[in-house]
């Protein structure tokens, strides 16, 4: 029996490697000679560098870069056996770097960005990878474009203050001093959001209350975004409003476009081709995939309906181990999943489940596992009679 484990990560339990670990072990309790392959999957959030790094022999590369306040913070980035670079922007400017009390994205920035981006640059590389979750900033990206060496000046000639407070002031866009191999490098933006960069389902008005921001701040968000636009629109010809995507990261996927000419595509998707999922699934007999909640969320973008959807072009079976059922999961049945397990076997808490994560997997893979067996031995024993 040959099958490829293929799942994310179980958020604060198990990473995806470590998942996928664990199935396998349930695995080999019934098959022991089951020829078994371990893919760690993410979808372009937090955990896409770690995921990407163990699923193609790569490794981190640590950078000390500019937190979303301007503080000195420890970030890191993957390099790809290929010379792809996979960067998460929540590593330098992500939510979980400021605290509760310091949050205001009339502040933040996302320069670190911009230097994580530089630095991999810097180190050769010619494709970037991006995820962009997590963010604590409203800045439209421009930090990001500041550390990449773009000048935005206010009308009397001086560059903007960090934060998306600033950007009210924007006058004009220097793109001369701009990091010479961003031109040459092909940057994709892996992200499922779909906001637009400004409105009522724009960035500042969907994410910015819980980056710190009042309704009077949002209101003046979102006019700096809707201002910050214009100016990109006339004096770099490109209109970044109404992009899907554009609104991510507090409009994070709107500087990208504009300044460094990302392409935003779904995150998975982009994980998928990243690691040539498909080379894998040749000669596979069955597919297993996972995450922490199936819902009816996990329809959209998430891993295990992203891993069915191709696994369904060869006609392979997919199962989902997941650490929750949520409401609306039977969707994900006509997205090519075909069977959903559980882990947990009776009452337990969450914090239990979690600290425990690793052995509740193996176990609910070899009760799965068990059951396959059991199908198998009786379509033989009705092939004989």
């Amino acid at each position: 029996m040959r099958i490829l484990i293929a799942s994310d990560s179980f958020k604060g339990s198990l990473t995806s490697q470590e998942a996928g670990a664990a199935i396998a072990a349930g695995i080999y309790r019934v098959f022991p000679d089951a020829r078994v392959t371990v893919l760690p999957m993410a979808d372009g959030g937090e955990g896409t560098v770690q995921a990407l790094v163990a699923a193609t022999g790569g490794r981190l590369i640590p950078v000390q870069v500019s937190g979303p306040l301007g503080e000195p913070v420890q970030a890191h980035f993957g390099l790809l056996p290929d010379g792809t670079a996979v960067l998460e922007m929540a590593q330098a400017s992500g939510l979980t770097l400021v605290p509760e009390s310091l949050r205001d994205p009339t502040k933040t920035t996302t320069y670190g960005t911009g230097e994580l981006i530089a630095s991999a640059l810097d180190r050769g590389a010619t494709r970037l990878v991006i995820g962009i979750g997590g963010s604590a900033t409203n800045d439209g990206g421009a930090g990001m474009a500041q550390a990449l060496g773009v000048h935005l000046r206010d009308r009397h000639g001086r560059e903007i203050p960090p934060g998306g407070g600033s950007l009210g002031s924007l006058a004009t866009i220097d793109m001369s001093g701009l990091h010479p191999r961003i031109k040459t490098a092909s940057i994709t933006v892996a992200c499922d959001v779909k906001n637009p960069l400004c409105g009522p389902n724009g960035a500042s008005a969907v994410y910015g209350p819980q980056k710190g921001a009042t309704p009077e701040v949002v209101r003046q968000l979102d006019d700096n975004l809707r201002h910050f636009a214009r100016i990109i629109r006339e004096q770099l010809q490109k209109d970044i409003m109404d992009i899907p995507g554009a609104g991510a990261a507090g409009g994070l996927g709107a500087g990208l476009i504009a300044f460094t000419g990302a392409e935003v595509r779904s995150g998975v998707g982009t994980v998928l081709d990243t690691v040539r999922f498909e080379d894998y699934l040749a000669d596979v007999d069955l597919v297993i995939t996972g995450e922490g909640r199936l819902d009816r969320q996990s329809a959209f973008g998430k891993v295990p309906v992203g891993v069915a959807g191709r696994a369904k072009k060869f006609g392979i079976p997919v199962i989902a181990m997941v650490g929750e059922i949520g409401p609306g999961a039977h969707e994900v049945f006509n997205h090519g999943i075909d069977s959903v397990v559980t882990l947990v076997s009776g009452p337990i808490s969450l914090p239990q489940a979690m600290e425990r994560g690793a052995n509740l997997l193996a176990d609910a893979a070899e009760r799965t596992f068990r059951l396959i067996r059991v199908s198998r031995d009786m379509a033989q024993k009705q092939k004989i009679e």
